[in-house]
């Protein structure tokens, strides 16, 4: 069985519309960033097909009216028990087969081909960064939220970009005007520079909207997994692109967040450019990849 997904997994990126030039196409000497995508458009180019432009509207309203300091904290203390199911992290990677985002422009491949996509790119390029080649293959592992066995949450509270909440909403935060309905944007409480939090109390302290990104934190969390710090940056802040796109919110980053944050814009240009219709063996990587597993993680992780 195929679930399809229709939520639209969009990012501050959906303004990128210009073709990049041959000298932008490659970055750190291996990976070569194409300058389409697999449907031979531009990146993230949503005038090809209008009807899509409204549908990201649409999708950020209602991500930007629910997003709340409370339901956050309702969901983080809900899926931080970790008592829905126990499998293994290639097990959960499994069941992204059976998901296809017909609403990314980008690809039409099930998530599992993306993963190793991004994994493997990043592997020709940093071959001695293996926790690195590991977080690629897990960072959207958290889409499982949308299946009924994790809870069948709606889209938009497992997909679309991120950012905290319990502070002011940033102007570079896309779709910014529809903050305006979020019962959060008048109270006094959450709606100062620093709201809740302080200067430089590190990102960890603050509570990000709720999706796969902060799920899958949670799951490498509670699971202990031994990944490194830079590692679990990634996984809960990829789609934080309000920080990494446009450097907001620097005020709450402690000093090991500027550290990581250079890891975070390393992987961002290879999980968006690594789209392709370049197939990747499975069978043939698996035994690499279950070994990195087996590094990092307990043979089985509750969920």
């Amino acid at each position: 069985m195929t679930i399809v997904i229709d939520q639209l997994q969009f990012g501050i990126e959906v303004e990128e519309k210009r073709v990049l030039n041959n000298e932008e196409s490659e970055f750190n000497g291996g990976f070569i960033m194409p300058t389409a995508n697999t449907f031979g458009q531009n990146f993230r180019d949503y005038e090809a097909e209008s009807e899509r432009q409204q549908g990201v509207e649409n999708f950020y309203k209602i991500i930007h009216i629910n997003q709340t300091y409370d339901f956050v904290k309702k969901m983080r203390e809900e899926y931080r028990k970790m008592d829905r199911v126990e499998m293994s992290i290639w097990e959960c990677c499994e069941l992204l087969n059976d998901v296809v985002d017909e609403s990314d422009p980008d690809l039409d491949e099930p998530q599992i081909e993306h993963l190793l996509q991004t994994a493997e790119a990043i592997r020709k390029d940093f071959p001695n960064e293996d926790w690195l080649h590991l977080t690629a293959l897990i960072h959207d592992l958290g889409k499982v939220l949308l299946l009924p066995i994790f809870g069948e949450l709606p889209q938009w509270a497992v997909v679309g970009d991120t950012y905290p909440v319990g502070c002011a909403f940033d102007e570079s935060i896309v779709h910014h005007e529809y903050f305006k309905e979020n019962p959060d944007y008048q109270n006094p409480a959450y709606n100062t520079k620093y709201g809740v939090y302080r200067e430089r109390c590190g990102l960890d302290n603050v509570m990000m909207s709720w999706g796969h990104d902060d799920y899958m934190y949670l799951v490498a969390k509670e699971n202990k997994s031994t990944l490194p710090s830079a590692g679990l940056f990634i996984i809960r802040y990829h789609s934080f692109y309000a920080l990494h796109r446009s450097g907001a919110y620097k005020h709450l980053m402690n000093e090991e967040d500027e550290e990581n944050l250079k890891w975070v814009q390393i992987f961002n240009k290879y999980d968006l450019y690594s789209k392709s219709k370049v197939r990747i063996d499975v069978e043939e990587v698996k035994p690499y990849y279950l070994s990195l597993i087996e590094k990092y993680f307990p043979s089985k992780l509750r969920w």
